[in-house]
């Protein structure tokens, strides 16, 4: 469990960059999040505490100070510590030059860790972004500088921890990932995957196994279904869209399968999942109150 307060936002009139959400969380001992993955990217700041975050087979122990970057349809995890679970922020964007400002930071796929001193500024701007209503025009621009803003801020002293090794399985792998990011919309089959990697569907399974301890299909099917929560979640999709949006040609295939792995139909895990997220935002509103008046 986690107590955390969030602002989503829907729909964008800037292109180049834009917020898609931001939170701060306080968990509890570990609490976790995943595997799943997400259409954006997301930047996690660790405020105080720590805990892990999993990439693929990379694990990363993090603490207060630290930050990690989650790219769009990456399969990751991540856990509050036991002992001393972390606080954290996180702010969600997108845009056609994203990944340009994240180069300016030095992040990409083989730079997810980083470190930096600016805590309390990264803190304020989404804490302000969280008490700020988005509705109007003039909110919509305020929210961007404030985006702005936050990368700022990073720029300061943003220091980089190099990533690990790179096995020539994880490289089949990793190729398979990206094959399976940029067609799983199209009802693609582990035969089509093991094919683009050139290797064999039985060399295919052994790297999968042991890398990422489940089979290329279990790996396919988990990320078909992490994406149609999202799509759940954020869009207004029929459940026929949404099935066919992640590679399920029939909808009752898709919801039998989202039932069986996530315990309910998807009609109702978009109505519980939006439900929760009403009720954080109402129990979050006293407490953001607090926050905001020490800025």
């Amino acid at each position: 469990m986690e107590d955390a307060y969030v602002l989503q936002l829907t729909g964008s009139k800037f292109q180049d960059l834009y917020l898609c959400f931001c939170g701060m969380s306080e968990c509890e001992p570990n609490h976790s999040f995943g595997p799943a993955v997400r259409p954006n990217y997301i930047i996690h700041y660790i405020l105080s505490g720590k805990g892990i975050y999993q990439v693929g087979e990379e694990r990363y122990e993090l603490q207060q100070g630290q930050g990690f970057l989650i790219e769009p349809e990456a399969v990751t995890f991540y856990k509050a510590d036991g002992q001393e679970p972390w606080t954290y922020l996180w702010i969600g964007f997108g845009g056609e030059q994203a990944e340009v400002y994240l180069q300016d930071l030095g992040l990409n796929s083989s730079q997810l860790i980083f470190q930096s001193g600016q805590g309390k500024d990264l803190q304020r701007i989404v804490a302000t972004m969280l008490g700020f209503h988005a509705s109007s025009q003039t909110g919509q621009y305020y929210l961007q500088s404030l985006l702005y803003e936050f990368f700022a801020v990073l720029t300061k002293d943003a220091q980089l921890a190099a990533v690990a090794k790179e096995t020539k399985e994880s490289i089949y792998v990793q190729k398979a990932i990206n094959y399976i990011r940029n067609n799983y919309s199209a009802g693609i089959s582990v035969k089509d995957i093991a094919e683009h990697v050139c290797v064999s569907r039985s060399y295919l399974y052994k790297v999968f196994e042991e890398t990422l301890e489940m089979s290329p299909k279990d790996f396919l099917t988990q990320f078909q279904i992490s994406r149609s929560k999202e799509l759940l979640t954020v869009t207004d999709l029929s459940i026929e869209g949404v099935a066919l949006s992640c590679g399920y040609g029939d909808a009752l295939v898709y919801s039998k399968t989202f039932k069986k792995i996530i315990g309910m139909p998807p009609s109702v895990y978009r109505r519980v999942h939006r439900e929760e997220v009403k009720e954080q935002l109402q129990a979050g509103g006293k407490k953001l109150e607090k926050l905001l008046e020490t800025f």
